[in-house]
């Protein structure tokens, strides 16, 4: 279960105001933060479940500010959300490369984001570990076990893995695994799951992964060779 706490970054003022009324009338405990260097402080601190983060900040920007969270022993589990003006593909893109598991587009509805926040809470049910040959998948730590070395991933890197290794060998395609893993009321584009694909087999080694062009990705618990083409 997640905790209740939720580091919001944001430098303007009336956002983090807006955002702090709704997150509490929703029974969470809002944490707020204009700069990116208090944003990092209070995580460690107070170790937040949920960080909503703004890309474009002045001094350290969002992007920074991410992949120094994900850094944290406080916040390396945490689900961090951009929220920002920002809609570019590659902006979104950035974002995901940054360790972010979300990514939404102001000007934010708060009962969307409300919304989102329960779906993320419905999906942390706690998840048995998963045991191959020389691997295990643990979701405790959201980490990989390999050959006595422990690999931690992000929370969505995680749910990717653990839904691939689920059904071995089978292959899910793109549409189907934004679904299972981002949800079907989230919307992020397709090269999403490249994206996380392409970090995880830098992480755990490419022969886990194996890509067939046209229908998608499946996970190999054996693997014969450490290609990326699979």
């Amino acid at each position: 279960m997640l905790n209740r706490k939720v580091l919001v970054v944001d430098d303007e003022p009336d956002v983090l105001e807006i955002l702090a009324y709704n997150l509490r009338q929703e029974g969470y405990e809002p944490l707020l933060a204009e700069e990116g260097e208090t944003a990092l402080k209070l995580a460690q601190q107070y170790q937040p479940s949920i960080v909503l983060l703004d890309i474009m900040m002045p001094g350290m920007d969002g992007l920074e500010v991410c992949r120094r969270l994900r850094k944290l022993p406080e916040t390396r589990e945490s689900y961090i959300i951009f929220l920002t003006a920002r809609s570019e593909e590659f902006a979104e893109l950035a974002g995901f490369e940054a360790g972010a598991d979300d990514f939404l587009v102001k000007p934010i509805r708060p009962r969307a984001l409300l919304s989102r926040l329960k779906a993320l809470t419905r999906r942390a049910a706690p998840l048995q570990r998963l045991q191959f040959p020389g691997l295990e998948i643990v979701p405790d730590e959201y980490a990989v076990h390999r050959e006595g070395q422990v690999i931690p991933l992000s929370k969505k890197e995680f749910e990717l893995l653990f839904t691939l290794a689920s059904r071995p060998y089978k292959y899910f395609s793109r549409d189907a695994l934004l679904d299972r893993v981002w949800g079907s009321d989230t919307y992020v584009i397709p090269r999403t799951v490249d994206v996380h694909i392409r970090k995880l087999r830098e992480k755990i080694g490419a022969g886990y992964i194996e890509t067939l062009k046209g229908v998608g990705y499946r996970f190999v618990p054996e693997p014969q060779e450490e290609s990326e083409g699979g």
